[in-house]
């Protein structure tokens, strides 16, 4: 059998229901021999009693059963101030209800901090949420509550659980939770047949705007390099020199499940708070960094992805100006570049043409000429100071950048292609202009 095959059975049979632990009979003998199962049973249940000695935790009871507990507060992150101004930009836009939304997200009482880990990254009927975290803000700090599911015959408690905190705080905060720790929820909701799925108030996801403001400064924006790069674990209060492989989560479960071993499972916990006490801080920081862009202490890059985000969001003139700001306060090469061309595009969309003619020139006199500030210049030349001549110099020196970049295999055939035919009927129709403006000069 192969070993891929062999490692489906084994998490398989680690969840093939487990014998209920028995009460000890006051009048049983104490010599009296154990069957093979009371062995399995008693060491299944020393086993979770030692796992709720290490934790500190405690059995949580519902009308489906048990679970394990977990809670503790923090005083740091501290609680973040959201605005309207900054939702907007963070919820959906256009979305039905958004007044609503907007009202019910903005009560901090309201937000949930989740989230999840499982059995298996790739989602299914398969993959159990295996550990909930779950947090909000509480007594000007962090309240953190962990639900863990001791065998797969207690998930109905804890998802019960979750609805019942969720009725309570609608507003569900995640980092990745759209694309996976709340879809996956859901699914095991439905699969109860007993637990309606909640109903959300707003589900902010912090993932994407993390992206956006920080992926070209950090590169991969995995929480654990945001927590190191951006938030600072000094200010933050912790580390994650010491916490556990992210990867090895599933087999410290089924670990677990099989022989009772808490070491792993403990560092899960371990993990699972600190992702919630840095998704708290991170929101945090995208609040305040969105409230005030005119804080010295943002970065170059952090101006930039914040013009990224402002004018994908339709506020141009902030997103222009923020682009401007990381462009004095100096950006890399590549960057500025980009940052050039949104600022030269924003410019000619506010009718500032002098200022896109500024950036435009800037970029068609760089070392690698742009063929689209190029374009552009042409086009202010053939249609706003109707000089025919300068329009067409231009345009000819921007299928010469278009030639060079398909040489040297920076531009694909197709796109050369169809760029090249643009830029030539562009030249014949501004000869054309200026043939017609020639003759007629004849005639005067």
């Amino acid at each position: 059998m192969s070993g891929s095959l062999q490692e489906r059975f084994s998490r398989i049979s680690a969840f093939k229901p487990v014998r209920k632990r028995e009460p000890v009979l006051p009048n049983q003998p104490e010599n009296q021999p154990e069957s093979n199962a009371d062995c399995q049973a008693n060491c299944q249940a020393n086993c979770q009693d030692g796992l709720l000695a290490r934790l500190g935790g405690q059995v949580g009871r519902n009308h489906y059963g048990e679970h394990l507990v977990y809670r503790q507060w923090y005083a740091t992150p501290e609680m973040c101030e959201p605005s309207e101004e900054v939702l907007r930009l963070l919820l959906p836009p256009k979305c039905e209800g958004s007044e609503r939304i907007l009202r019910c997200a903005i009560d901090l009482e309201k937000w949930l901090f989740l989230d999840t880990e499982t059995t298996g990254i790739s989602g299914g009927t398969g993959t159990y949420a295996f550990l909930i975290g779950l947090a909000w803000w509480e007594s000007g700090g962090l309240r953190v509550e962990q639900l863990f599911m001791r065998d797969h015959d207690e998930e109905h408690s804890i998802l019960l659980e979750i609805a019942n905190r969720l009725a309570e705080r609608p507003v569900l905060v995640t980092f990745n939770g759209k694309s996976f720790d709340w879809p996956l929820l859901q699914n095991r909701f439905r699969m109860t047949r007993q637990i309606d799925v909640p109903e959300l108030a707003a589900h902010l996801d912090f993932l994407h705007p993390a992206r956006q403001l920080w992926r070209l400064q950090i590169g991969p924006t995995r929480l654990g390099d945001l927590e190191r790069n951006v938030l600072g674990e000094e200010s933050l209060g912790w580390s994650r020199r010491e916490d556990i492989d992210s990867a090895r989560i599933p087999e410290f479960y089924f670990d677990f499940l099989r022989t009772g071993a808490v070491d792993g499972i403990s560092g899960v916990f371990q993990h699972n708070r600190m992702d919630l006490r840095g998704l708290a801080a991170l929101g945090a920081r995208i609040f305040r960094m969105l409230a005030e862009p005119e804080d010295a202490r943002i970065s170059p890059l952090e101006f930039y992805g914040m013009s990224q985000l402002l004018a994908r969001r339709g506020q141009c003139s902030k997103a222009r100006k923020l682009y401007e700001r990381s462009l004095a306060a100096g950006l890399p090469g590549p960057v500025a570049r980009k940052a050039r061309h949104e600022a030269a595009r924003l410019a000619k969309r506010e009718r500032d043409f002098g200022r896109a003619i500024e950036l435009w020139n800037e970029l068609a006199g760089s070392i690698e000429p742009s063929v689209e500030a190029l374009e552009q210049l042409a086009l202010h030349y053939e249609r706003r100071e109707r000089d025919y001549n300068e329009a067409a110099r231009i345009t000819r020196s921007a299928l010469g950048e278009l030639r060079k970049a398909s040489r040297l295999g920076l531009i694909g055939p197709e796109r050369h292609a169809h760029l090249s035919q643009h830029l030539k009927k562009r030249l014949i129709r501004i000869q054309s202009k200026a043939d017609r403006l020639k003759s007629l000069g004849r005639l005067l």
